[in-house]
C-alpha cells in the first residue's frame, strides 16, 4: 500500500468563479467520485486527528486514512475490491490490511466504525505549473460547494501558484482550512 504526504492549497469559490475556472480549462474532461466518510458514533477518529474514507472512482474503491503531520498529511491508501466495499457498506466487515493494522495501533476497534456520510465530487484535474490543479463541485447533505485545490511539493509553493492563478482571473483568494471531510461532517450536525 502506498503511503504519501499530501501537500495542497485549497480555496472555496463561488459557483460563478467555479464556472470561470472550468471554462478556462474547457477541453479537459471531468469525472465523478464519491467519498464515504467513516468514524465511530462518538467520533474516536476525529478525536485522534484521523480521517478515514472509502473513495469510489471509475469503478475502483480505495480506502484512505489521513493523519496531519508537520507539513501536510500522512496518507495511507489501500485498494479494496467491490466485494470488500459491499461487505463493509452492508455488513460492517472492515477490510483487512495495513489501514486496519494502523487503526489497531491507535487502539481503534474497527468493529465500531461505520459510514457516517458521503460527498460526491465532480472533478476536473489539470497538470499545472509542476503540480496538480483540481476544480471541484461537491454535493453533500443537500448542499453544494465549489473548491479549487492545488497539490504541489511544498505548502508555500502550492499557495503562491494557486494565488497567482486565481488573482489573474479575478477570483478572490481565501485559503480554506476546512477539508471536505470536515464540511461533510459539519453538514450532518445541523
Amino acid at each position: 500500500m502506498p503511503n504519501a504526504v499530501e501537500i495542497e492549497a485549497k480555496v472555496l469559490v463561488s459557483e460563478n468563479n467555479y464556472q470561470k475556472l472550468v471554462a478556462l480549462f474547457k477541453d479537459l474532461p471531468s469525472y465523478k467520485q464519491t467519498n464515504y466518510y467513516i468514524d465511530t458514533e462518538n467520533r474516536v477518529l476525529k478525536s485522534k486527528g484521523v480521517s478515514l474514507r472509502i473513495r469510489t472512482k471509475k469503478g475502483q474503491h480505495e480506502l484512505t486514512l489521513k493523519k496531519p503531520i508537520d507539513e501536510g498529511l500522512l496518507e495511507k491508501n489501500q485498494n479494496i475490491s467491490e466485494e470488500e466495499f459491499e461487505a463493509y457498506k452492508l455488513r460492517g466487515e472492515f477490510p483487512n490490511g495495513e489501514v486496519e493494522d494502523f487503526l489497531k495501533s491507535l487502539c481503534v476497534n474497527t468493529k465500531d466504525l461505520y459510514i457516517i456520510t458521503h460527498l460526491t465530487t465532480t472533478r476536473t484535474d489539470v497538470s499545472y505549473e509542476g503540480g496538480l490543479l483540481s476544480i471541484d463541485k461537491n454535493e453533500f447533505s443537500n448542499q453544494v460547494d465549489y473548491e479549487v485545490e492545488f497539490e504541489y511539493s511544498d505548502k508555500d509553493g502550492a499557495e503562491n501558484i494557486l494565488r497567482g492563478l486565481l488573482e489573474r482571473n479575478g477570483i478572490p483568494v481565501s485559503f480554506n482550512k476546512i477539508s471536505k471531510t470536515g464540511r461533510a461532517f459539519k453538514a450532518i450536525q445541523k
